[in-house]
């Protein structure tokens, strides 16, 4: 971890010879993995979004998530050509933006600021499940006091929270571990449960799992692993993104899908019927395994991996901001805000831009937060698939840059499934992301477009190094 402290760079690398504000780069990928992966932040993902999944694919959970996480390689591959490529704290739009055109770009943006304003809230929601063995209070309170002290964190240097994360990020993976261990210890079933395809259904009988509810589940499945995504946000903020982008990527990939499948392996073998599993109250799961001390502390893990998650999700989304008031995507006095960096390093405005809404969206319907990021995260991959299949044309063939294997059929593929599974999502969350999306396009024709000139202009950090 050492990598993670370097010496700190003196203000004036902060701005750039004609005056534009830029990141600091003091993490290295040692530091961008331990805050990628508290982005994944697999066990409240485990213990909050898996159960969920559970409720609605019973047995057939375990082989919905090994399909998705299948899927996410091939985003994975793009994600680290792209990266490589573009090195933007504007993450996906700046690549779609540079390889499929800036209204691409746009709209790219826009899918991935509803994802990173909509996650961290349905993420701190949960919290309140897991500190119930020490006190009782509201959900929706709950979540947004951590989206709070998420976004005080967020202002913070940036090598301070990777220690901060790094921390947190142990305690997590304990207590995946623990349930997997007393998950398998105590299986009531054989591995061949795990593409039995059944839930519990009503009055006691036992429902299939269809093909079609799979499928409408790889939404969320995309979802569960989607935090990999982080590494390209912080890649203006790597010592050697060019070389560093790549391997944080897919080493997020791998070590999130493991930490998250085992256990949901373990728990779906271990639950004592099927109805137990479908209910998914996994912290009593796990007393019932063991006994109240250890339930206590997997609980309390969990509740410190979700403040761990809100923090790096702060983090990230606040880089988002950062870079298109760079870009210069508002209007000038809005620009001006978002783009101010405080006296850590951090853009203050634009991490409180976030914080605060993600605070009042955690009194917002659940299942409608998850519906609107499940589509939102699959046509936001779609997008970028796209723009991995044009990023070795003209100019861009001869970048230096980490390239996928099997190009162009990998991304061709994935447009392929992606498109299938969008567009077998719930109708009501394909309208709430459509009709959103719509009015993005609105003011793309308005207000951008007619100031093509001067406005939404993705730039480059000048220091990108190999």
């Amino acid at each position: 971890m050492t990598d993670t402290l370097r010496p700190a760079e003196p203000a004036s690398a902060t701005e750039t010879g004609d005056g534009q504000r830029k990141l600091k780069r003091s993490i290295g990928v040692v530091g961008g993995t331990l805050l990628t992966l508290s982005c994944v932040t697999p066990a409240s993902t485990l213990f909050v979004v898996v159960p969920d999944l559970f409720g609605t694919l019973g047995t057939a959970t375990a082989l919905t998530i090994a399909i998705g996480s299948v899927l996410c390689i091939a985003v994975a591959f793009c994600y680290a050509e792209l990266g490589t490529l573009i090195p933007s704290a504007g993450g996906e739009y700046a690549m779609v933006s540079t390889l499929a055109g800036r209204l691409a770009g746009w709209l790219v943006f826009v899918l991935s600021l509803l994802v990173v304003v909509i996650v961290p809230p349905v993420i701190a929601m949960g919290t309140a499940d897991y500190i119930a063995p020490l006190v009782h209070v509201d959900p929706a309170l709950t979540g947004a006091g951590v989206m709070l002290l998420a976004t005080l964190a967020g202002l913070l240097d940036l090598r301070a929270n990777a220690w901060i994360t790094g921390v947190f990020l142990v305690l997590e993976v304990i207590a995946a571990a623990v349930v997997a261990v007393l998950g398998f210890s105590h299986a009531h079933r054989g591995a061949g449960s795990l593409v039995s395809m059944q839930v519990a259904g009503a009055h006691g009988s036992v429902d299939p799992v269809t093909a079609a509810l799979v499928v409408s589940g790889l939404a969320i499945a995309l979802f569960v692993t989607q935090g990999f995504s982080t590494a390209v946000y912080l890649s203006e903020e790597l010592e050697h993104p060019r070389r560093d982008v790549a391997r944080t990527v897919l080493a997020t990939l791998a070590i999130s899908t493991v930490i998250i499948l085992v256990p949901v392996a373990a728990i779906t073998m271990g639950a004592t019927d099927l109805r137990e599993l479908t209910g998914g109250d996994l912290s009593a799961m796990v007393t019932a395994w063991s006994n109240t001390a250890v339930g206590t502390f997997v609980s309390l893990c969990v509740a410190l991996a979700i403040v761990n998650a809100g923090i790096v999700m702060v983090i990230q989304n606040s880089r988002v901001l950062f870079a298109s008031a760079r870009d210069k995507a508002w209007p000038t006095p809005v620009n001006g805000l978002l783009s101010r960096l405080g006296r850590f390093g951090s853009p203050w405005v634009a991490t409180l831009t976030v914080g605060i809404p993600g605070a009042l969206l955690c009194f917002v319907d659940l299942d409608t937060l998850y519906g609107v990021t499940g589509v939102s995260v699959t046509a936001m991959y779609l997008l970028v698939a796209v723009a991995a299949l044009l990023g070795r044309r003209d100019g861009h063939r001869h970048t230096p840059a980490w390239r996928m294997p099997l190009w162009p059929a990998v991304p061709v593929l994935l447009i392929a499934v992606l498109g299938y599974v969008l567009v077998q999502q719930d109708p009501a969350y394909l309208l709430w992301t459509g009709g959103i999306t719509a009015v993005a396009t609105l003011y793309w024709a308005l207000y951008l477009r007619p100031r093509r000139d001067t406005h939404w202009l993705v730039s480059l950090p000048e220091d990108t190094r190999s």
